[in-house]
């Protein structure tokens, strides 16, 4: 993984990240973001929670956000789905998703890992909060860091 969040991704990455998320999006009531740090000083489930609750992925209607967290220097990361997704998926599923995770990872296809993860993230998501026409994209689907 590139040292610095600055590195991890370039510019054409990113927005087919964004990209991505627009197209799983569009068949799910579901939000998914991806939130990068360069350090995560503890556990990374835990701070993963702390980054869902401040990009307010709690407060949406279904209870149905997935947040990919990744401390990027740290080589850490974590994945949070509300209370409303995890319901359905169970366990499995996120295991599922950290397994394909960690395999794209260790290959440095950092920015596929993520857009795989995504696009079955997404399958799920639409499962069980299909998209209606009454739906609203509750939280943008840009990047975030800090």
């Amino acid at each position: 993984m590139g040292s610095k969040v600055e590195d991890f991704l370039t510019a054409a990455q990113e927005q087919q990240i964004i990209a991505a998320i627009r197209k799983a999006e569009r068949t799910t009531s579901g939000e998914i973001r991806v939130h990068l740090e360069s350090h995560c000083a503890g556990d990374a489930y835990a701070r993963a929670q702390e980054i869902f609750h401040l990009l307010k992925m709690d407060n949406t209607k279904d209870e149905n956000g997935i947040l990919f967290y990744i401390a990027v220097t740290d080589r850490k990361f974590a994945i949070i789905g509300d209370h409303g997704i995890h319901q359905h998926v169970g366990d499995d599923f996120w295991v599922s998703i950290k397994e394909l995770l960690v395999s794209r990872f260790r290959e440095s296809v950092f920015h596929q890992g993520l857009i795989d993860a995504i696009h079955l993230t997404g399958e799920q998501l639409a499962c069980y909060f299909p998209w209606d026409v009454d739906d609203v994209n509750e939280l943008p689907d840009e990047i975030t860091t800090s």
